[in-house]
This record gives C-alpha cells, structure tokens and sequence, in this order.
C-alpha cells in the first residue's frame, strides 16, 4: 500500500523535488554532524532522513524513466538484461 508520503511526493513539481532532495541532504550532514560531536537524543532520526532521501530519489528517477523514449527504454533493457 502507498503511504502518506509517496502520494505527497507525486504531487512535487520537478523543480520543487530537486529543492526537496537538495535540503534533505544538507539536513542529513548537519544531523550526522551533531550527532558525532555531542549525540542525539533519538539517532533512530538519521535513518528516517536516510529513508526520505531514498523516497526522493526514487521518484525522480521513476519520473525520468517515464520520460523516455521508447528508443532509450529499450537500450535501457538491454543494459538490464547484460547484468543479469
């Protein structure tokens, strides 16, 4: 089942979506920062900005492998197929 927040994120423009993953990133190094010089109080935190990362870059690539040719999905298959 979808959650709360992929639904949020198909909402996102392109523009807004880079911006998103941008800031998250900057939060990430500031959280990882303090919790390496005096600790956090719940470092269960740096997983879920781990994990919203991944949801965010998860979109946007499945946003640009919508937007492909027909001609780039199929050389894009059998790249796929090679490694397998």
């Amino acid at each position: 089942m979808a959650t709360k927040k992929y639904i949020e994120l198909q909402e996102f423009t392109d523009e807004n979506l880079a911006n998103e993953i941008e800031e998250t990133v900057k939060q990430l190094t500031k959280v990882k920062f303090d919790h390496s010089v005096k600790g956090l109080d719940n470092p269960l935190v740096i997983r879920e900005i781990r994990r919203d990362i991944a949801r965010l870059k998860s979109e946007q690539r499945r946003r640009e492998v919508a937007a492909m040719s027909a001609e780039q999905v199929a050389k894009r298959s059998k790249i796929r197929e090679r490694r397998k």
